[in-house]
């Protein structure tokens, strides 16, 4: 039998929410224990509006920071920064019990552009939430508050100088794929801008093109025995250990992206036709073939992976039960390096090992491009550099001294 758990009683105005909340708590993976703790912190709370005469209606965020503060203010360590107040106002958010988050105060010229400017790159140029708020968007905000103005945004007197010595400011403290995203979110910025009616001239012309040295440079694959290093750090008696071996041969055996793997769900695996649904760039979808010893990985990550109502297939292995972000996914495989003491390699790596094997196993690189989902086959072609084996008999011999005279 295992160690009973203490479960405090709610009183106040929570009480009537406190066995909704305990439930809510376990559909999200938390322990017993866990749940009891919360469930306490429930309780104190509810026990302060009561004190304050506030009922569950007034819960607003300025009250459940107020709550935080005076438990900080009277020594109380536990439950005493606004942060922690978050799990308990969910909840009663989402059943309606208590205010929603009170609207933005108005913001100014710079953010309404923004935020109209990330709508077009959505809905318009169909590009993900990724692309859209960790690149296109800040290097938005960057070009425009730099302009001046008192505001941070004087479009009437933006020119192709202004372009033109912000990138010379900028790109050099880029390396050359970070100065190559920047010019190419700044081109989609100034077309924007154009289209919006917001500058009268196309400035796109003004922005030069960066040197593509990426046909220099051989696309860099792990050897088979690193990347069975690799599998073996994986604990397979662990939870964790089965998750992160079924992830890191989705990124190797199938090339899969970061935010790929994050985005496959329980719904995504048609184990009768041993299909996987692949959400990848642009809300593209693409089927592709199950391998077997993936799919039998994935088999028993399923045999012990939490029941919740969560329906990404990997899911985090501490409470609240959510799934995976690409950041995570991407740890996962440095975290295995360290297991394997390997030198740190990106998750892309794996991709580029998938493509390599592929090539030496004998397919074309028609067929690696399919697999890949490469749009431009010119980005498969790359690899063609890498067949050795194919590019031997065009090269011509070194001459010799009798050649040469």
């Amino acid at each position: 039998m295992g160690r009973k758990v203490w479960v405090p009683v709610v009183s106040g105005p929570l009480a009537p929410y406190a066995a909704g909340f305990l439930s809510w708590l376990a559909c999200r993976g938390y322990s017993r224990s866990a749940a009891a703790d919360r469930l306490y912190q429930f309780d104190q709370l509810s026990r302060w509006l009561a004190q304050e005469g506030l009922g569950v209606g007034d819960l607003a965020g300025e009250q459940a920071e107020r709550f935080a503060q005076e438990r900080r203010a009277a020594g109380v360590v536990s439950w005493s920064r606004p942060r922690s107040v978050a799990l308990p106002l969910e909840y009663l958010r989402q059943l309606g019990a208590a205010p929603a988050p009170a609207p933005a105060c108005s913001v100014g010229p710079l953010e309404e552009l923004l935020a109209d400017y990330g709508r077009y790159l959505s809905i318009e140029r169909g590009l993900c939430d990724h692309t859209v708020l960790d690149a296109y968007v800040p290097a938005a905000r960057l070009f425009l508050s730099e302009l001046g103005g008192s505001n941070g945004l004087d479009l009437a007197r933006l020119a192709a100088a202004d372009v033109s010595s912000f990138l010379a400011h900028e790109c050099p403290k880029r390396s050359v794929s970070g100065a190559r995203d920047l010019v190419c979110a700044l081109r989609s910025l100034l077309r924007y801008l154009h289209l919006a009616g917001l500058i009268t001239s196309p400035l796109v012309w003004s922005v030069p093109s960066m040197a593509d040295l990426r046909d220099r440079t051989l696309p860099r694959g792990l050897e088979p025995t690193a990347v069975r290093q690799l599998l073996a750090s994986c604990d397979r008696r662990k939870l964790v250990g089965r998750r992160d071996f079924a992830i890191l041969l989705l990124l190797a055996r199938l090339g899969l992206r970061v935010g790929e793997v994050a985005a496959i769900t329980l719904d995504d695996i048609d184990w009768r036709a041993g299909m996987l649904l692949v959400h990848g760039k642009g809300s593209r979808e693409d089927a592709l073939p199950l391998p077997t010893d993936v799919g039998e990985a994935i088999v028993s990550y399923l045999r012990r992976r939490p029941r919740c109502e969560c329906r990404a297939l990997f899911l985090r292995v501490t409470a609240p039960r959510q799934g995976l972000n690409r950041c995570t996914v991407a740890w996962v495989v440095r975290a295995a390096c360290d297991r394997a003491g390997l030198p740190r390699v990106g998750a892309h790596r794996l991709r580029h090992t998938a493509a390599t094997q592929m090539l030496q196993a004998g397919a074309s690189l028609p067929e690696i491009g399919q697999v890949l989902r490469h749009r431009d086959q010119k980005t498969t072609a790359i690899y063609a550099k890498v067949d050795h084996v194919a590019l031997r008999a065009l090269a011509r011999p070194w001459p010799t001294p009798a050649d040469v005279s």
